[in-house]
This record gives structure tokens, C-alpha cells and sequence, in this order.
């Protein structure tokens, strides 16, 4: 399997990916509105994000939110 690179992500869909991680780092499924107050951007621009980061295997689905994917790395939040 190889890496995913999260510094290959747009400034967009880092912050959205950061926002994520940092809700699901507890076990808890990140739903789009409270990705959105995170990352400071509209609940639309929020799901165009995370349907390029799921299209990268960088989230997925989990229950009716996100969680992150394969990943190589600790969080520490």
C-alpha cells in the first residue's frame, strides 16, 4: 500500500482534512456541519472537499460522517 501524502492537498482540502482528523481522533464520526465550523467554510465547499479527499481514499464514510483513511501516521491532538 502506499503513503498518502497529505501535503499533496490543496490549502482547501487540508483544512477540511485536518478538521476531520481532529474530530475523528476521539473515535467520532465527522459530520459536514461541524467540518464546515472548523475549517471557517461553507457546508457546500466543505462536501466538494471531502468528496475529493474520499475520491483519494484520504476519508471515508462512517455512519453519517467521516473518518480518516489509510493513514501512516500518529495524531496527536
Amino acid at each position: 500500500m502506499e503513503p498518502h501524502d497529505v501535503q499533496a492537498l490543496s490549502d482547501v482540502d487540508l483544512a477540511v482534512y485536518e478538521a476531520v482528523a481532529a474530530i475523528a481522533v476521539g473515535g467520532d464520526e465527522a459530520r459536514v456541519a461541524d467540518v464546515s465550523r472548523m475549517a471557517g467554510m461553507s457546508e457546500d465547499e466543505t462536501r466538494r472537499s471531502i468528496a475529493t479527499l474520499v475520491a483519494m481514499g484520504q476519508v471515508v464514510p462512517k455512519g453519517e460522517g467521516y473518518t480518516l483513511g489509510r493513514h501512516d501516521f500518529g495524531l496527536e491532538y
